[in-house]
C-alpha cells in the first residue's frame, strides 16, 4: 500500500500466508497475488517479472548465524537469499529489502551483509544501508526498520533517504482515545492522558507457535504503563459501564483491538483484513508501516524517474 501511494503499480505479489493473500485480493481486485513460497518462484515461468523498476521485499525477521540451531531456523535466511538471487534473475532497476535493524548494524550479521554485497555489487548495484524509525514518519510507535536500497549507478547518485517529519509524532493516547470512547466509555480521556507516550514496536509473533499478544514480557510491561493489557488482542473497546482502575491488576485493563493496532501501524480504516482475529493481528504486526514505505517509495521513484513517468 505504501509503495502504491508512492506511484508504483505492482506486477506481482508473492506471499505464502493464505489470510494475507485473501487480504490483498479483497482490497485490490486487479493485483496479481501469487500464493506461494518465494523459494519456489522461478522467474522464467513468470516473464512479466523481468525488467521491473523495483523488487521490494518485507521479509520475516532474519536470525543471526549464532542463533540458528535447527534447520527450520534457516527459513528466514533462505528467504533473504532467494530475494537476492531473484534480483540477479529479473534485474530490477532498484531493490528494497526491509528487515530488523540488526541486519544493518550488528557484527553478528557481517556474513549476511557480505553475501548481499557480493551478489548485488557485481551486477552493478550501489548499496545504501540505513535504519529508520516509524516514529519519525508520524506514527505513534517506536518501530525501527533495517533497510537496504540498491540502485544502479546513475540512479544511486540521485537517491536520498527520506527525511523525518518536522512535526513530533503523536502519542498512543492521542491517536486511540476516540476509538477507546467509541462505545461510550467515560474514562477514555483519563486513559489517554496516561497513554501519553509512543508505543513499543507492534509485533506479529511467529506463525509456528503461540497466539496473538503484544510481545515479550518487557513489551507487555511497557503497554501496562499505558493502561493496556498486552496479553492478548481484544474483540471490542470498553463500553459505557467499564470501570478502569489504573492501579488495578493488568488483566483488568482494556486490550487493543485489531482496528486499533491498524491505526498504530498507519493503515487507513478502509483497508480490509481477512482471517480470524489472530491472523488479522499478525498481518499487521508483520507489515511494514505504509507511511514509511510511501516515504521510501517516493525517494526511490524520484531516483529512477527524475522527470516523472510510470513505474512498476
Amino acid at each position: 500500500m505504501g509503495l502504491e501511494s508512492a506511484g508504483f503499480a505492482p506486477v506481482a505479489l508473492i506471499e505464502r500466508n493464505r489470510h494475507a493473500c485473501d487480504t490483498l485480493r479483497a482490497n485490490r481486485l486487479g493485483w496479481r497475488v501469487l500464493e506461494m513460497d518465494l523459494r519456489d518462484f522461478i522467474a522464467h515461468e513468470h516473464p512479466y517479472a523481468y525488467d521491473v523498476d523495483l523488487l521490494a521485499a518485507g521479509l520475516p525477521r532474519v536470525k543471526s548465524p549464532a542463533a540458528v540451531k535447527r534447520a527450520e531456523d534457516r527459513y528466514e535466511r533462505e528467504l533473504l537469499e532467494a530475494t537476492v538471487w531473484l534480483a540477479s534473475e529479473v534485474r530490477p532497476r532498484a531493490v528494497l529489502i526491509e528487515n530488523v535493524p540488526a541486519l544493518i548494524t550488528d557484527d553478528a550479521f557481517v556474513d549476511v551483509r557480505a553475501f548481499i554485497r557480493l551478489e548485488l555489487e557485481h551486477l552493478g548495484y550501489v548499496l545504501h544501508w540505513q535504519t529508520l524509525n516509524a516514529v519519525e514518519f508520524g506514527l505513534a510507535q517506536d518501530r525501527k526498520l533495517g533497510l537496504l536500497v540498491a540502485l544502479r549507478a546513475e540512479a544511486a547518485e540521485r537517491f536520498r533517504w527520506p527525511e523525518p517529519l518536522a512535526a513530533p509524532a503523536p502519542t498512543v493516547g492521542a491517536v486511540l482515545w476516540k476509538s477507546m470512547a467509541a462505545r461510550g466509555w467515560r474514562g477514555a480521556a483519563a486513559w489517554a492522558a496516561q497513554a501519553d507516550r509512543r508505543a513499543p514496536a507492534i509485533v506479529g509473533g511467529s506463525e509456528r507457535r503461540g497466539g496473538g499478544d503484544l510481545g515479550p514480557t518487557g513489551t507487555k510491561m511497557a503497554w501496562a504503563r499505558m493502561g493496556i493489557n498486552g496479553g492478548g488482542i481484544g474483540d471490542e473497546v470498553p463500553d459505557a459501564d467499564y470501570q478502569w482502575d489504573p492501579n488495578g491488576p493488568v488483566k483488568s485493563f482494556p486490550k487493543l483491538t485489531v482496528e486499533q493496532v491498524a491505526i498504530l501501524q498507519g493503515f487507513p480504516p478502509h483497508w480490509t483484513l481477512r482471517g480470524g482475529k489472530t491472523a488479522r493481528y499478525r498481518q499487521l504486526g508483520h507489515a511494514s508501516p505504509p507511511p514509511v514505505a510511501q516515504a521510501l517509495g517516493q525517494r526511490i521513484a524520484a531516483s529512477l524517474s527524475p522527470h516523472g513517468g510510470p513505474i512498476s
